[in-house]
């Protein structure tokens, strides 16, 4: 891409004691960048704050980080995009070296905290087990290498923000996006940056109960979707195994005897045998729906790609 047009954007809630800094570092690492700022009901001055220091402000109602991705994503136009939290946690510096990734290709490029100063300034600790637990069962179950799922750093290309199809609510999102991205195999690249705590004052907006649920449950929902083969036929093979394990003794009795004094046991038996066989074979039909989803999505990715070529000429 020639002089590439950038959007920065910067989803917040209640931010008033960073998000000033935070555009005037976006301004001075990237000049010629449009910053939108998108206020999620703040009850502080954040909004005002963000106009003052020439951000381009709109709001969003629907209460969610997930919510403001989705709306960002469907209203900015560019050719690129930074995606950074108000929350000072994250260097601007950066940001060139993300965008000139996208600019050599890669549709997301992640901003590494994990493998350089995440664990030494995060103040949490059951925020570093969670990063850990979350990134050592995607790898595992997608067979990748990414150092940092959650990251709220990233850059992307228009491609992969028109086609991407949000669906988390909150904070969940990041988790979303990476199995997305590994399922659609698109080009991830990831670059280690600095990682610095939230300054004083300035509070987390984290449930890290809560939202670890709902990203564990978002991890498990979405291998269910990307994933349903190995998900539906291990669950299926466990119940077939169950239940030939327990008609062993009924069989033996019956060559013995040439009688069946257990019914309800048998009726068990053959009952989790067939339940085991229908979930290996949902799990063969959706397998084979989201191989066709994997191939509209590159369909749809070019028709996107050229459309935006198009429109740029105009």
């Amino acid at each position: 891409m020639a002089n590439p047009t950038v959007a920065v954007l910067i989803p917040c809630y209640n931010e008033e004691i960073t998000i000033g800094k935070v555009i005037k570092d976006f301004k001075s690492s990237l000049p010629d960048a449009a910053i939108y700022v998108y206020d999620n009901n703040s009850t502080d001055d954040t909004a005002d704050i963000a106009k003052r220091n020439g951000a381009i402000v709109r709001c969003e109602p629907r209460q969610g980080k997930g919510n403001v991705v989705r709306a960002m994503f469907n209203e900015i136009e560019a050719d690129a995009y930074v995606m950074v939290d108000g929350d000072d946690t994250y260097p601007a510096e950066a940001a060139k070296s993300l965008i000139d990734k996208v600019v050599a290709g890669y549709d997301m490029v992640i901003g590494d905290r994990l493998s350089s100063t995440y664990f030494q300034e995060n103040k949490r600790a059951f925020h570093g087990f969670g990063n850990k637990l979350v990134r050592s069962s995607i790898n595992t179950l997608f067979g990748s290498h990414i150092q940092d799922i959650m990251t709220g750093y990233r850059a992307f290309s228009n491609r992969f923000v028109k086609t991407y199809p949000c669906l988390s609510k909150g904070f969940e999102i990041e988790t979303e996006m990476t199995i997305h991205s590994l399922d659609k195999n698109v080009r991830i690249c990831e670059v280690p940056i600095q990682y610095r705590d939230r300054p004083e004052g300035s509070e987390s907006k984290l449930d890290t109960i809560g939202d670890g649920i709902r990203v564990l449950s978002t991890i498990f929902h979405m291998i269910r979707e990307y994933k349903p083969l190995p998900f539906f036929g291990c669950t299926g093979l466990a119940f077939g195994l169950l239940g030939g394990v327990l008609s062993i003794p009924i069989v033996i009795e019956f060559w013995k005897t040439a009688l069946v004094p257990r019914f309800p046991t048998l009726i068990v038996c053959v009952l989790l045998v067939i339940l085991g066989l229908l979930l290996i074979m949902t799990g063969i039909v959706l397998d084979v729906i989201a191989e066709q989803d994997r191939k509209k999505f590159i369909v749809d990715s070019n028709i996107v790609e050229k459309l935006h070529h198009y429109d740029k000429k105009l």
